[in-house]
């Protein structure tokens, strides 16, 4: 049985952790923190951490994680350069899961987008990446589309800063031949839309996942958790424990 340590509890992504820990059979949620916590203290006596509250909070919990040699799944979103050169810093002594998302349709999704980048590629095909999210969410574009936007860039020997087009406005001209599109929606109560479109002339390839509940997100961290038990230190994320790196 793993002990897991949830962070954020009040917050709606700790409310479907705490649920999904619960309800797994092989893990049990022995300790929780929210603000005024003492997060040293929540850091005893457990075998793992699942951290999905806000990327500024990230260093606390590396430094008690690291003081208690406890395993740590991240899946919060919109840290800094500085922020995951620390997070890289730390799994050289502790066994981390870092992910944008935790979702398996999701990183189905990556796999996907990877072989469609491998076969269809940016010279016939125009690539365009859309996500949609609740109003609440404060980084943008997404973790996810960043991710998918990463994989699209290696696949097609581009860049994020100088092919990527963050939506369109005005006269613009006509669409350069290297281009990614990206398109930032935020709305309503939304969990979380991607679509990466591959468009030429004449046909048209679509992938999309759409994520109606925030256990999906859940279940995969918890899963990622007791994965982490059998695990050296080292940086993964979602791929490696699905089996599809």
């Amino acid at each position: 049985m793993t002990k897991l340590l949830i962070t954020g509890r009040s917050g709606r992504m700790g409310q479907s952790l705490i649920e999904a820990g619960n309800e797994n059979p092989d893990t049990e949620v022995a300790s929780t923190h929210d603000e005024c916590d003492d997060l040293a203290c929540c850091f005893q006596n457990v075998d793992a951490a699942i951290d999905f509250t806000v990327h500024h909070f990230t260093s606390a919990v590396l430094e008690a994680a690291l003081a208690s040699q406890t395993p740590l799944v991240i899946g919060t979103t919109g840290h800094t350069d500085e922020e995951k050169a620390r997070i890289t810093e730390a799994a050289k002594t502790l066994p981390i899961v870092f992910a944008p998302n935790f979702s398996v349709g999701v990183n189905t999704l990556f796999w996907l987008t990877r072989k469609a980048a491998q076969i269809l590629g940016n010279d016939r095909f125009d690539i365009e990446v859309t996500e949609m999210h609740h109003r609440h969410k404060i980084d943008a574009p997404s973790g996810t589309a960043r991710r998918l936007l990463e994989i699209l860039n290696e696949e097609t020997h581009t860049s994020y800063e100088n092919d990527v087009a963050h939506g369109r406005v005005g006269n613009i001209g006509a669409r350069p031949h290297q281009e990614i599109g990206m398109h930032t929606l935020r709305g309503g109560d939304v969990v979380g839309d991607h679509t990466v479109m591959f468009a030429a002339d004449g046909e048209r390839v679509e992938l999309t996942h759409k994520a109606s509940s925030r256990m999906t997100f859940a279940s995969g961290a918890v899963r990622a958790a007791v994965w982490l038990q059998d695990q050296p230190a080292g940086l993964y994320d979602m791929q490696d424990v699905l089996g599809l790196q």
